[in-house]
């Protein structure tokens, strides 16, 4: 039903706005940067807070002709991708400020990039996914080039750029072929007419092949994965933690609204692409991390391993042509994301409070001896590795366990057990690095430089894990009953 109430794009609004206002201050003010990175900060937190409230709304609005979308999942993601920018603003303001990155361009794209992410996740039309997908992809690529003296961030950008362009072509194209199969742009008239059985499946087959590859480069899945570890070494390491957070629940949007919301009548066929690219993701992640001396690109590996998981979750929604576990399939594709969000950010908080002026905090051997330097951030990596690694009472194990359950449900226990096989692989990795912190000496001797701010944040983004996996009911059930309410607007 159409809503005149423009009330629940107010944060978009209030975004837009708080953008032009910052890029004003940058252009008359001059070298006023701090107030940059205030008036960032203070806009990131008002909507993502007006995000929150909005998701204790169970109701679905839609606005502007329906091609946009409030409804509680929108809400719910687009509440932590705001807190995501939050927090990476605060981690990374000592690191920009030490190399002059500190300007008003980087504050300006990277609100661009969440107002980009937040068109993206309220998309309820072709044309509006790919309009909200590519203005947080332009933004991303700019910002992995604003180190202008960096030639590894110059060469990451154009990687970034050019296989961005060829996933958003494939993404084009097929959303081209099912606008000509379906005759319409609108999701749900799109799902209704696939439904209905009077389009040419052979069409609508090679629409999804397109669109599945298109999706699968954004969430960095193998074996569209080419740009993932070169991106994240390369682009200095704020911008690397915005690329590597909230983005990822964009892709989990666009997952949904596409392929569920959209296509959901086609699952046959989308399911059996994501079972093989859920494989790969969790084969080519796991192994490849081994090798890794950079962190960032061993999180990169990482992040490959944590899509395929993603992946499970969406793939295990349709059983033999029943829905009756959907929600529980994809409420816990939503929870592992939030939990893999949530310790993406803690783990490259850590890389940057152990960077300084001059030092770039990137391989391995910088984490040696880091419970002699500081016990207390020796401990909170220990948690973000354990939860990263699937291991009790960390958030990332009951995420895992979530996303295995409703695989085994599904019937697919072979899929179950190799779920498994890679991730205690993936686990030396991250046991690595304790073992790193805990039993080496140090081969840097000098004092953590974090702010007070960033500690205090980085401390609670660690706790918040814990508690998370000690009681994760809350958000299991937010992520639940979400995914449910979506469904059924």
């Amino acid at each position: 039903m159409q809503n005149i109430n423009l009330l629940p794009a107010l944060p978009e609004a209030i975004l837009l706005l708080m953008i032009l206002v910052i890029m004003m201050c940058d252009a008359f003010l001059g070298q006023t940067r701090k107030l940059n990175y205030v008036l960032a900060l203070l806009t990131s937190a008002v909507v993502s807070v007006l995000w929150a409230c909005n998701a204790a709304d169970p109701a679905s609005h839609y606005l502007f002709g329906n091609v946009f979308v409030a409804d509680p999942m929108s809400n719910l993601l687009k509440a932590f991708g705001g807190l995501a920018t939050f927090v990476t603003f605060i981690y990374g303001q000592k690191y920009l400020e030490a190399r002059g990155l500190a300007r008003g361009d980087f504050y300006v794209l990277s609100l661009f990039s969440l107002l980009g992410l937040s068109v993206m996740i309220s998309g309820n039309n072709f044309l509006t996914l790919y309009l909200g997908l590519e203005l947080m992809s332009l933004s991303l690529y700019a910002l992995a080039a604003v180190w202008r003296e960096s030639t590894n961030a110059t060469e990451s950008a154009m990687k970034y750029y050019v296989l961005g362009a060829l996933a958003s072509g494939f993404l084009l194209y097929g959303m081209s072929m099912m606008y000509g199969a379906t005759g319409s742009l609108e999701l749900a008239k799109v799902f209704e007419v696939i439904a209905s059985g009077a389009v040419n499946k052979i069409v609508l087959v090679f629409g999804v092949v397109f669109i599945v590859a298109g999706l699968a480069f954004k969430l960095g899945a193998a074996p569209f994965h080419m740009w993932v570890p070169d991106v994240y070494q390369g682009a200095p390491t704020p911008v690397t933690l915005l690329i590597g957070g909230a983005p990822k629940l964009g892709a989990f949007a666009l997952l949904l609204r596409l392929l569920v919301e959209g296509m959901l009548p086609l699952a046959l066929d989308w399911q059996q692409m994501l079972i093989i690219l859920s494989v790969l993701s969790l084969v080519v992640g796991n192994l490849t991390a081994i090798v890794q001396t950079n962190v960032k690109r061993l999180l990169a590996y990482s992040t490959i391993s944590h899509m395929g998981f993603v992946l499970l979750g969406m793939l295990a929604g349709v059983v033999g042509g029943k829905i009756d576990g959907i929600a529980d399939a994809y409420g816990s594709s939503l929870f592992y994301s939030v939990i893999y969000l949530l310790t993406t950010l803690g783990t490259f908080g850590i890389v940057l409070l152990l960077s300084r002026q001059g030092f770039e905090a990137e391989n391995l051997s910088d984490l040696k001896g880091l419970n002699q330097r500081s016990p207390w951030f020796a401990f909170v990596m220990l948690m973000l590795m354990f939860s990263l690694a699937g291991i009790p009472p960390l958030a990332g194990f009951y995420a895992k366990l979530a996303v295995l359950q409703a695989v085994v449900k599904a019937g697919m226990v072979w899929l179950a057990v190799v779920a498994v096989i890679a991730s205690l692989i993936g686990a030396f990795y991250y046991l690595r690095v304790v073992k790193l912190m805990y039993f080496d000496k140090p081969e840097d001797t000098n004092a953590l430089q974090g702010s007070g701010t960033m500690r205090f944040v980085l401390s609670l983004n660690g706790l918040a894990l814990l508690y998370l996996g000690l009681m994760p009911g809350s958000l299991m059930d937010w992520c639940l009953r979400t995914i449910k309410l979506t469904l059924a607007s």
